[in-house]
């Protein structure tokens, strides 16, 4: 159609619709047909009622777009809202995403020959030939330490399998000050000349949350079960007592439990919320030689006992537990380290039935594996794990008594990497991932004449955790005694959040005999950002956090002191007193309430505020 004929067609068209009259002189009006006349008032009807239609439309449009403007701004706000959100926990709990690719090997300066002699494996009491013999029957596989258990507290020392934390929640702190809550009166137990009074290191206490359904089975007390906010202090001390106290008020949820050795180390709760103890002796008694216990907290009974008197062990009877266990979930191992020089790997077979609250493990398949390094040979006191271990993949970092610090791939019990630590190692190797890279961080103590009857070096190292390589050491010039080691008998405190580019660490016997500093270093560069200095302190420094990612560094000394410090600058925010005995134990932090033991026989509950 031509533009002449649509211009035709379109004012015939608007002449039909009476839509407009032509008002030219010199056209006379036409005489309309009375059919012409009813198709245009028709049509004149479908006009008006298209308008009509048109204009309810138009009416329902604007009021939408008001609608969905006021619901577009509530989406953006609450959008606003859930980005803050995710920023706040991105920034609070940033490892729960950082996997990173990791293929541990060693180097020709960690080959583990250089400081290890050879090592055995023991399944079910058969001796492996070879240890290339040994293969898992199911393979353990760690994820990262945030991922190591949902349980609602602090299930094992330093939290979890990368033994990066001790604090669980937000302080939410204002005052950024100390106020005591509550304390309670333990005790002390005797062997020979031996006496172990109250909570000794590292002391750790244990913390749980339990849903009623399994608190419904447990012995506790009816006003706790009934208390569904209640949080439970699980507290193995040196006078062979495990206690349970509230969290909140230090009232005891249920009948402490005897069991009549010395407990220095943490002990360990299942990570799959199973109500299980693991906790190790670290003395003989009268009741026997040391061993490690599993109990049932459903009615704290002993399911199962091992490592007394292991003929396997290359210490001979001695059988010291310090370490604080870590339980494999997927494939039910119990993996235990023992100052008597073995490595405890053990399926459980457990048994778990909240409903019916019940609960019992069968261990079926035991397998031991122990090492002898180049300075046993000296004295097989240089055998044996004290610390505790830390996991990632299938691989276990572990220092010890004979200043190693060994890789170990768990699925085949072959030793990957070996870094010399100098001396006796009471420090629990901490995984960092950095970058997408696996470190770690650790330290060694000072035992008299090994090294020296004077004073030794003792340095804090970064270590590569696929090489064993060091990446940088920082030193401190220590003094020890007998008995009493210098050095860092602590474990490191790792920075986040606000703190993300430091690391924390306790060096005891540093400047002068009894002093020591708190010292905060670069985890770049191993650089000393600050130090805090006062009397000398075995306790592991912890870190505590707000939502916002603020927060404090809170440590104890041998001389009864509690100090909250600012972790960016070491400023003294607040110091509580808690007796003039030394406080060996390390804290746990659960929100804004602090629990620790100390050596004149008292736990104590602290707030933050």
């Amino acid at each position: 159609m031509s533009g002449q004929e649509r211009k035709k067609k379109g004012k015939r068209n608007a002449r039909y619709s009476g839509m407009y009259r032509t008002h030219k002189k010199n056209v006379r009006k036409s005489r309309l047909s009375r059919k012409k006349r009813k198709i245009s008032r028709e049509f004149i009807f479908a006009i008006l009622l298209i308008a009509l239609v048109l204009l309810l439309l138009v009416i329902g449009i604007v009021a939408g777009v008001k609608i969905l403007g006021k619901r577009s701004e509530k989406e953006v706000q609450e959008t606003k809202d859930e980005q803050e959100t995710v920023e706040v926990v991105q920034m609070v709990e940033t490892d729960k995403v950082e996997e990173p690719f990791f293929v541990p090997h060693c180097t020709d300066a960690t080959a583990p020959s250089n400081l290890i002699e050879y090592t055995d494996v023991n399944v079910d009491g058969i001796t492996l030939d070879s240890v290339s013999d040994y293969h898992s029957q199911e393979t353990i596989d760690f994820g990262a330490g945030s991922k190591y258990t949902e349980v609602d507290g602090i299930v094992g020392f330093r939290g979890n399998n990368f033994r990066d934390s001790a604090s669980f929640g937000f302080a939410e702190m204002q005052e950024y000050k100390l106020k005591e809550s509550w304390s309670v009166e333990t005790g002390a137990l005797s062997y020979g000349e031996a006496c172990w009074t109250g909570s000794g290191w590292t002391g750790q206490p244990l913390m749980a949350r339990w849903p009623r359904e399994t608190k419904a089975a447990m012995n506790m007390y009816d006003w706790a079960k009934e208390d569904d906010e209640l949080v439970e202090v699980i507290y193995a001390c040196m006078d062979g007592y495990v206690y349970f106290l509230d969290l909140k008020t230090g009232k005891q949820t249920r009948d402490s439990l005897y069991l009549g050795y010395t407990f220095k180390g943490a002990g360990a709760l299942d990570p799959r919320g199973y109500p299980i103890l693991y906790v190790g002796a670290g003395y003989d008694s009268y009741e026997g030689t040391a061993r490690v216990f599993i109990v049932n907290l459903l009615d704290c009974s002993v399911m199962y006992t091992f490592g007394n008197e292991d003929e396997f062990s290359l210490r001979g009877s001695l059988s010291y537990f310090d370490s604080s266990a870590l339980v494999d979930a997927q494939t039910d191992t119990l993996i235990y380290p023992g100052e008597n020089g073995i490595l405890y790997l053990m399926k459980l077979n457990t048994r778990y039935n909240a409903g019916a609250g019940t609960l019992s493990v069968s261990p079926d398949r035991i397998v031991k594996w122990r090492y002898n390094g180049v300075r046993s040979d000296y004295s097989s006191y240089w055998l044996g794990m004290e610390d505790s271990a830390a996991v990632y993949r299938g691989y276990l970092f572990v220092a010890d008594n004979g200043g190693n610090l060994m890789c170990l791939d768990l699925n085949t019990l072959q030793l990957v990497w070996v870094q010399d630590v100098l001396d006796d190692s009471n420090s629990t190797p901490v995984l960092s991932v950095e970058e997408g890279h696996l470190y770690l961080y650790v330290s060694t103590s000072f035992r008299l004449g090994w090294r020296s009857y004077d004073t030794a070096e003792v340095p804090i190292w970064k270590i590569d955790a696929e090489t064993g390589e060091i990446v940088w050491k920082t030193p401190y010039q220590c003094y020890t005694e007998d008995g009493v080691s210098g050095g860092v008998q602590s474990t490191i405190a790792l920075g986040k959040n606000q703190f993300s580019d430091n690391i924390y660490v306790t060096v005891a016997k540093t400047g002068a005999e009894y002093d020591g500093v708190l010292a905060c270093l670069d985890k770049k560069t191993g650089q000393v950002k600050w130090e805090h200095k006062a009397y000398y302190a075995w306790s592991s420094p912890v870190c505590v956090y707000n939502s916002d990612g603020s927060g404090a560094v809170l440590y104890c000394s041998c001389a009864g002191k509690m100090y909250l410090l600012d972790g960016e600058n070491g400023q003294v925010l607040d110091t509580f007193v808690l007796g003039e005995t030394a406080i060996e134990a390390s804290p746990a932090v659960y929100e804004n309430h602090v629990v620790v033991g100390t050596r004149d026989s008292r736990i104590w509950g602290l707030q933050l505020q």
